[in-house]
């Protein structure tokens, strides 16, 4: 057998066989266990492996949800439920992806998304709408959202300001003023036409899925196929390499900030369309969620390494658990510890791989 590997011959030319003197068995390496272990280890590091293995969770936990809920889980208006409630939270998640991959972070997406509903749902918003056409209100909630990214970006990119910390303050700023703004009142969307169109369906599949979908697919492409998404990466992977490399790191960190900005301003006119509602409450811990899918999907949290595709994954699997807790009476305390312990899971299994990956 001549396959290029070297191996051991006697005086006669002969392939000699390794045999243990202890146990007397051919040890694995000459059974082809080391080839086997770095074939499945080289799988479970590449984005296929990773995302094979979040399929593989997401079908376990409706085999769960069905075993335990039974036709109350599998029924077609359940399954909408949940991909209408992942929409929301996924296009946030989208936003963080490309943050968190150019290596950054922003605890801000739930304060922006509400300070942008209840800014797109006042009364002098809606007159607008209702005047003329509801594009007024879909407009005001993108620029809000883009407008609170871009101060982050400033921040972070040319204020010098650690990302924890300036987006920490957007928090709490865009949280505030969305309280002034709505004087702590749910502000009720009397625009018909803007909730038909965006609370209604396409051949039944809700138009916020269909939403959740583009946005998804626009982020895949650009994170993939364009300049932009190549400079994210190399940002991310080494802020200094890239800028001897010609990239300008300030102005693309700022970029990343108003997109994330952006895909919050979509987010509250999907949630504003589902409630029918704008609140400075909307988007309560939206930020944990957002990073627990962006972690759990395979996205590095120092940034380097981000998957659109792992985040939707993400997304539907805490989705997909909320509502097998929903539906068991779980309370949601028991919810929040099952997500903290998935995401410490994420987290170190993501730390082995990466070790290893080093290593080798």
């Amino acid at each position: 057998m001549n396959d290029g590997v070297a191996r051991p011959t006697d005086t006669q030319g002969q392939t000699m066989v390794e045999v243990d003197p202890v146990t007397g068995t051919v040890p694995r390496s000459g059974r082809g266990g080391p080839m086997a272990g770095a074939a499945v280890g080289n799988l479970l590091k590449s984005g296929a492996g990773r995302n094979v293995g979040l399929v593989i969770a997401l079908v376990l936990l409706c085999i769960v949800g069905f075993v335990t809920a039974g036709d109350r889980f599998a029924s077609t208006a359940n399954i909408l439920t949940i991909l209408r409630l992942a929409a929301v939270v996924g296009v946030v998640s989208i936003g963080m992806t490309f943050v968190i991959t150019g290596g950054g972070i922003d605890l801000s997406v739930g304060a922006m998304l509400a300070l942008a509903s209840v800014w797109a749902s006042t009364l002098a918003t809606q007159q607008m709408a209702i005047d003329y056409h509801w594009i007024f209100m879909v407009t005001t909630a993108l620029l809000v959202g883009s407008a609170c990214g871009l101060v982050n970006g400033l921040l972070v990119a040319y204020g010098k300001i650690v990302p924890f910390i300036a987006t920490l303050a957007m928090l709490a700023g865009a949280r505030g003023l969305a309280e002034i703004l709505s004087d702590r009142k749910t502000q009720i969307i009397n625009v018909n036409s803007f909730v038909d169109f965006f609370g209604g369906s396409l051949i039944g599949v809700p138009v916020l899925v269909w939403m959740f979908v583009v946005v998804a697919a626009a982020g895949w492409v650009l994170l993939n196929r364009t300049t932009f998404g190549r400079r994210t990466f190399a940002v991310g992977g080494n802020a200094e390499a890239a800028r001897l490399a010609g990239i300008k790191v300030q102005k693309h960190t700022v970029a990343l900030y108003v997109l994330a900005g952006l895909c919050c301003g979509i987010a509250a006119v999907m949630l504003m369309a589902r409630t029918t509602t704008g609140s400075s409450t909307h988007g309560q811990l939206y930020e944990l969620d957002a990073i627990a899918a962006v972690v759990i999907g395979g996205t590095l949290l120092s940034g380097g390494r981000g998957t659109i595709v792992g985040t939707v994954f993400g997304v539907l699997i805490f989705t997909t658990l909320n509502n097998v807790f929903t539906l068991n009476n779980l309370s949601i305390s028991a919810q929040s510890v099952a997500k903290g312990v998935i995401i410490v899971i994420a987290v170190l299994l993501q730390q082995r791989l990466a070790a290893r990956a080093t290593t080798h």
